[in-house]
């Protein structure tokens, strides 16, 4: 599959860091060319971790070339977006390296859960997650699917 084929981002996966700092991506997720800078990680105000793959990096990137520079807001949100943001790609064998900032951001330390979100995903610390689990609750999963018309 190459990079601008539809992945499809779905389920929630354990992950442990090995002493690098590297998370394995699942399997399903790949696709030929990942090794590239080809995501974009950001610290979600949620106290995760939130990944663009490439499709949405370059939604994102025509958003952005489109801003004026005059627009003053914009920019100040582009400067403290993208000081916190990192491009990368997967090594050869699926793993991705976080940088030290984006894992205190989100809590992770050894382990972390990976939760697709049908076009992104979400790194989380397993305790933040527990936090907000939807099988916690099957009520408020019900409550999510009629909000959004499923």
């Amino acid at each position: 599959m190459n990079a601008l084929a539809r992945t499809i981002y779905v389920g929630k996966h354990q992950r442990n860091l090995d002493s690098k700092n590297r998370l394995t991506i699942p399997s399903k997720w790949r696709f030929d060319g990942d090794t590239e800078d080809v995501y974009l990680a950001l610290p979600d105000p949620s106290g995760c971790i939130l990944v663009l793959p490439p499709q949405q990096v370059a939604k994102l990137f025509d958003k952005i070339e489109n801003q004026q520079l005059s627009d003053d807001d914009a920019q100040e949100l582009q400067d403290k977006l993208f000081s916190q943001a990192v491009s990368f790609g997967c090594d050869k064998q699926g793993r991705i390296n976080l940088p030290e900032e984006l894992l205190e951001h989100s809590g992770i330390v050894k382990e972390a859960i990976i939760v697709g979100r049908m076009i992104n995903f979400r790194i989380w610390s397993p305790e933040k997650w527990s936090n907000i689990d939807p099988k916690a609750n099957n009520d408020d999963l019900g409550k999510l699917m009629k909000r959004v018309n499923l």
